[in-house]
């Protein structure tokens, strides 16, 4: 231990020790042949991580990709040492405990781009600097409880690590402070109380005080003490599984809170376990939360545990919803999306309004017994958490078991409710219509040209939808980025935003706002996540900036037959809002009908406000041509200002001499088959994954777009604040 801590930081690093030594593995080189546990043969320890779950290492990506710059990092097999069993009740950490090494195999990495891109030797590695590995037999060992918080606390820590103090490997702890964030709060700082030797990266850093894992250890400062840790909230950035699939993140989270749940209820030994051990932990000072303001140890137990016996939030969007409706007030919209059950407990920590911990918790476990599952649960596991709830609601305040009952009656109702208009849409009304967007929240890019050079400010944020018409949820802004520059700018922005909007059944919506000549955007040949692009992994549209335009569209020579340019005889902006409204809802019902609005048999043209006007409501503007170009530009302002909310715009190919036939042909017979706009968003999308499997009849909607002025989804009208010119 460290000179200088508290008598409260001493008893909780002494009680909290063994189970962390017992829970944190040695990495090393995988164990070749039939090698025994006392095998030295293992080679040189590459770190250090800790079991998370039952079969899951947690450590940092770089450790596993010790002595392998040539080699992948996903798949590769790893060695673990590690001690099998519980420590036991008094015992000295895992003193007895059988020592054994596994083979593991790496199932990823964060970020991604590691695969593709890694640092120098001694250089640090991308944030968040984290490997998950997957234990390739079935061996008994326990594991370590980690944090349900958005945030670590500034207090004291311990952090724990392989060492070879006394010439062979074992696993040491040491105790220093949290001194602050980094990288937008995914790394935690380390003050420099004691050293970080290197083969501890990778191991865990816990909160002495609330007994659980904030971090793992990724650096030490060169010249001394002291160092960096990756928060364990990164874990939510893990891959979103594909649609209709558990993700990852969310099968360890389940798994990890059901083996805690299972030590606490178990009375086939008596060891220690981590519950019994938050029970023992010194009271913190000055805490208004504690005694019944708080559940107890063995209750926030058993509450994740019920709470992993229900099946997974259809979306992040519904836990958040839940969590607004117990604070009374947002959420913090900065940390990674709450993905689980458990992660909206995490946000209900001291609660505004001097509203207890406890109450506020069991009013979220209340709503979400009576929630819309993406799936039926386990029967009888809803109405055993709301059974718990109004059970501990009367050790905690008799009246609060009144509330809560209430509160539960409604929700059920509301679920019947929803449930028989569903029903009856399904049998009488009409039939749900197949291949439109999903109706939830979307995400909004919004990139704005930074004065007269060729930089650019960007805002991500999540757009709520006809639920909230126009309530916007700011994800993350930057300045002067240059247009090669964006995609990685905006790659882990976007990730965060489409893991708070997507749901079990659906990829939400990507909405990209833009002036007209900036529709040549690339976005959905994009990379975010998993390699494939943007559009083919979800429906892409363009948008204009919020508020319409009042400019009339700039004149052009036409340049095509009997077709005026379009001038300032532009129809008031009154009458053209409901004339926009009228053409997109006509629009949507179809049938289609394209009309070319910037070309005439290969030729450039401009169309006139008139022309316009007189164009049936179905009808698609289709544009060829570059969007930042005359006379598409001044095209693209004229077909907005006379109310057409659904056009088609398209980056034209590299080769000037390439006819634009086959893409007018190829919409065209697209357009027909939709029969109504509706579905528009979806198809495009499918015409994209198309072509990304090389299929070549879907080859001429390359560089297509779709413009989509839906009325039910409004845009801000205000910019962000550029930044100094």
């Amino acid at each position: 231990m460290t000179d200088g801590r508290t008598t409260g930081t001493a008893r909780a690093f002494e009680l909290l020790e063994p189970l962390v030594q017992a829970a944190t593995v040695r990495v090393h080189a995988p164990p070749g042949g039939y090698d025994t546990s006392g095998s030295h043969r293992t080679g040189p320890t590459w770190g250090s991580g800790f079991f998370i779950a039952p079969g899951w290492v947690l450590t940092c990506a770089h450790v596993v990709g010790e002595g392998g710059a040539a080699v992948r990092l996903t798949g590769r097999e790893v060695g673990i040492t590690f001690h099998s069993g519980r420590p036991r009740h008094g015992g000295p950490g895992a003193q007895g405990a059988v020592t054994g090494t596994v083979t593991g195999r790496v199932e990823c990495v964060l970020p991604e781009r590691l695969e593709e891109r890694r640092p120098g030797r001694h250089a640090l590695w991308d944030l968040p600097d984290l490997a998950l590995i997957r234990v390739l037999a079935p061996v008994s060992h326990t594991c370590v409880w980690l944090t349900d918080r958005s945030r670590p606390r500034f207090d004291e820590v311990a952090y724990f690590g392989c060492t070879e103090d006394l010439g062979t490997p074992e696993i040491t702890g040491r105790t220093t402070r949290l001194r602050g964030t980094a990288g937008n709060g995914a790394a935690i700082r380390l003050a420099d109380d004691d050293e970080i030797d290197p083969g501890m990266s990778g191991g865990p850093v816990v909160d002495l005080a609330r007994g659980e894992v904030v971090g793992v250890v990724k650096a030490r400062r060169h010249t001394g003490g002291g160092g960096l840790a990756v928060s364990v909230v990164q874990l939510r950035t893990l891959p979103m599984a594909a649609r209709g699939q558990v993700g990852l993140y969310r099968r360890i989270m389940q798994a990890h809170d059901l083996y805690h749940y299972d030590q606490h209820l178990s009375d086939l030994d008596n060891r220690r376990t981590w519950t019994d051990v938050h029970g023992e932990l010194p009271p913190q000072e000055r805490d208004p939360y504690g005694g019944r303001g708080r559940l107890t140890p063995g209750e926030r137990t058993t509450l994740y545990g019920l709470l992993a016996e229900l099946p997974p939030p259809s979306s992040s969007e519904a836990v958040r919803a839940l969590v607004e409706a117990v604070r009374g007030e947002e959420p913090d919209p900065q940390p990674p999306a709450p993905l689980s059950w458990r992660d909206g407990l995490g946000l209900l920590h001291d609660p505004p309004g001097g509203t207890g911990e406890a109450a506020a918790m069991l009013r979220y476990a209340t709503d979400v017994s009576v929630a819309e599952y993406r799936e039926p649960p386990t029967p009888g596991a809803d109405e055993e958490l709301w059974d718990w709830v109004r059970a501990t609601a009367e050790r905690l305040w008799r009246p609060l078991r009144r509330e809560l009952g209430e509160r539960h009656e409604r929700g059920l109702a509301e679920r019947e409710r929803r449930r028989r208009a569903s029903a009856g849409r399904a049998a009488g009304g009409p039939a749900p219509r197949a291949g439109g967007l999903p109706p939830g929240t979307s995400v909004l890019l919004e990139v704005w040209a930074h004065g007269w050079e060729h930089l650019y400010d960007w805002r991500v944020s999540v757009l709520a939808g006809p639920a909230h018409p126009g309530r916007l949820t700011p994800v993350d802004s930057g300045v002067r980025a240059t247009v090669a520059g964006l995609p990685e700018r905006l790659r882990a922005p976007l990730a965060e935003a489409f893991r708070r909007c997507d749901t079990h059944d659906a990829a939400a919506l990507l909405e990209v706002a833009v002036a007209p000549e900036l529709f040549g955007l690339a976005v959905e040949d994009w990379v975010v996540a998993g390699g494939v692009p943007l559009g083919v992994q979800r429906p892409v549209v363009l948008r204009h900036p919020g508020g319409r335009s009042t400019a009339p569209a700039p004149g052009v020579d036409p340049g095509g037959p009997d077709i005026p340019a379009a001038g300032p005889q532009a129809h008031p902006a009154d009458h053209e809002t409901g004339r926009a409204a009228a053409r997109w809802a006509r629009v949507q019902a179809g049938p289609l009908q394209d009309e070319r609005a910037d070309c005439a048999g290969g030729r450039p043209r401009a169309p006139s406000a008139e022309w316009l006007s007189g164009l049936p409501d179905t009808t698609v503007p289709v544009h060829c041509r570059a969007a930042d170009q005359e006379p598409t530009l001044g095209s693209l302002h004229a077909v907005r200002d006379a109310g057409y909310g659904v056009a088609v715009t398209r980056r034209p190919p590299p080769d000037p001499r390439v006819s634009c036939a086959p893409f007018h042909r190829g919409l065209r017979e697209e357009l027909a088959d939709a029969g109504r706009a509706e579905v528009l968003p979806v198809r495009l999308q499918t015409l994209r994954g198309r072509a990304y499997g090389a299929d070549p009849d879907a080859y001429w909607a390359a560089g297509a777009g779709l413009v989509w002025e839906d009325p039910a989804r409004p845009l801000p009208d205000v910019e962000p604040l550029h930044g100094d010119l």
